[in-house]
């Protein structure tokens, strides 16, 4: 579910994506429910491809969503956005103790406490991310494609014996050979 939900720079909340066009796509909003375009020239993430720093790794924001749905009992979260920076710190490290404190800024947990709040209010609470299993199967398909499709052949060259006017020239001539 989370594949279809974007953000869209220069424009407040989260999107659905309705539908694609020739050079953009066609959006809802969560906030207020009307459809407008989104361009390709607009910078556009889905919220499946986000993840969260960690002292170790990644951990994507599907999962630090669940943690959220089940600390807060399905609910909005309390911790108001313009809140001063240690307590955002501390609610972050409720949710995720070995988050990076030097590259998760305060912006961002503004925002993952803001992106929860408005899915909710939207009635999404399936924080699932698709399955990578249909993109492996098309890949699988198009590795297959590949290897039937033949290379085309090379080109070679032959030393050719001609005889012009009784006289015997080599000449090079380009032949296909088969791979």
């Amino acid at each position: 579910m989370l594949k279809e939900i974007l953000t869209v720079s220069g424009k407040p909340g989260l999107f659905k994506l309705i539908s694609r066009a020739k050079n953009m796509l066609i959006v809802e909003s969560l906030l207020d429910g009307k459809r407008s375009p989104a361009y390709n020239s607009e910078k556009i993430v889905s919220l499946g491809d986000i993840a969260i720093f960690t002292q170790d790794a990644e951990i994507q924001l599907n999962e630090v969503l669940k943690k959220l749905f089940a600390k807060e009992n399905g609910k909005t979260c309390p911790i108001d956005t313009k809140s001063d920076n240690q307590t955002l710190n501390n609610f972050m490290g409720e949710l995720v103790p070995d988050f990076d404190r030097d590259r998760v800024y305060p912006s961002d947990i503004r925002k993952l406490i803001l992106w929860y709040n408005i899915l909710i209010n939207a009635g999404i609470t399936n924080f699932e991310v698709e399955k990578e299993e249909e993109n492996a199967e098309n890949a699988d398909k198009k590795e297959n494609v590949a290897a039937e499709v033949k290379e085309k052949p090379k080109k070679t060259a032959v030393k050719q014996t001609v005889k012009v006017n009784d006289k015997k020239m080599q000449t090079t001539k380009q032949t296909r050979t088969k791979v």
